[in-house]
């Protein structure tokens, strides 16, 4: 290991963004769980169309999802794993908005807004989390042992 090298760090506010974005996931999956019907009505933008899909599923996979990122801010070096979950499950419910929802919905501006913003636009800050974290293990892994 190089002594110049200059160490990772895994700040704080990283750690924040993991619970913010577990918590947020959190909260709209459990929109969808417990208010669905009235929830997806607001979605198609017309009050008057009832969907004929549930959001029951959908919501508890996205509250699982949302605790699992939760958990991997308490340990986010030791657990990237659960990031990595996370990352996943963002993209897992993305997909499955657009493949079972958005043909029911249709696109419109609270669809694309919930598409967005509630589930890609997280991928990013994750995704650059992940990759401190990754850094910060590795850089922990190469250091020299001391007895």
């Amino acid at each position: 290991m190089d002594k110049n090298s200059i160490m990772p760090s895994f700040p704080m506010l990283m750690r924040g963004l993991l619970l913010l974005t577990g918590m947020y996931t959190f909260a709209w999956s459990a929109f969808f769980r417990y208010f669905g019907g009235d929830l997806l009505r607001w979605l198609t933008m017309n009050p008057t169309e009832i969907p004929e899909i549930s959001g029951r599923v959908f919501g508890t996979v996205g509250m699982v999802f949302g605790f699992l990122i939760f958990l991997s801010a308490f340990y986010p070096i030791s657990w990237h794993y659960l990031i990595m979950v996370g990352i996943a499950g963002k993209v897992v419910l993305a997909a499955w908005f657009v493949l079972l929802f958005i043909p029911e919905l249709g696109w419109n501006k609270r669809s694309i807004f919930h598409l967005l913003f509630n589930e890609l636009i997280w991928l990013v800050p994750i995704s650059i989390i992940l990759i401190r974290a990754i850094k910060v293990k590795k850089y922990l892994k190469d250091l020299p042992e001391e007895v």
